[in-house]
């Protein structure tokens, strides 16, 4: 176990397995990398941008919470590439918090400072695409229990019915 918890933290770590019927993955990559189209379209966008901080490409992004509960922000990195693995073109999405200077916390939003993301985007043999997102982050203060069961229940859903419609409309805005 301590491998697979290697922390300890009592936090949940997601595994989300799914799939976007209708969108290619190529299409899901860009959708997803584009921070001026999700603004559009993910109704929990605060502010949202990136910035190059001593060379890096940094990204700040603060996130709607319900109230009366504080908004979290995240300064993290993210990287994407398109591989080739035994013929199969999959798309990786890697993302971490970062500590910028640059970029201090803001009175009454609560900093994430602990942020790990995964994604893999690969072609359902079809029209659409299957995904794969591994998502950790411990988002400070005390969540109600009520809000980590509707993240896990009706959140990720949401977020990849929303992701669908995106990438439905993508061509349409670009």
């Amino acid at each position: 176990l301590p491998i697979l918890f290697p922390q300890q933290s009592g936090l949940y770590e997601y595994k989300i397995f799914g799939g976007l019927a209708d969108c290619p993955p190529k299409l899901c990559a860009d959708v997803y990398m584009d921070l001026d189209f999700r603004k559009q379209w993910d109704q929990y966008v605060k502010e949202l941008y990136e910035k190059t901080y001593d060379g890096e490409k940094v990204i700040y992004w603060e996130v709607k919470y319900p109230f009366p509960l504080s908004n979290r922000d995240y300064v993290y990195i993210r990287e994407c590439r398109e591989m080739d693995v035994d013929g199969r073109k999959i798309w990786v999405v890697l993302a971490q918090s970062v500590s910028v200077p640059q970029c201090p916390e803001k009175p009454g939003i609560i900093r994430v400072k602990s942020y790990k993301q995964s994604l893999a985007i690969e072609s359902d043999g079809k029209t659409g695409s299957k995904v794969y997102m591994y998502y950790f982050d411990n988002p400070g203060g005390m969540i109600p229990s009520w809000l980590v069961n509707w993240a896990a229940k009706s959140g990720v859903p949401t977020f990849l019915k929303d992701m669908q419609k995106a990438c439905c409309n993508y061509s349409k805005s670009t």
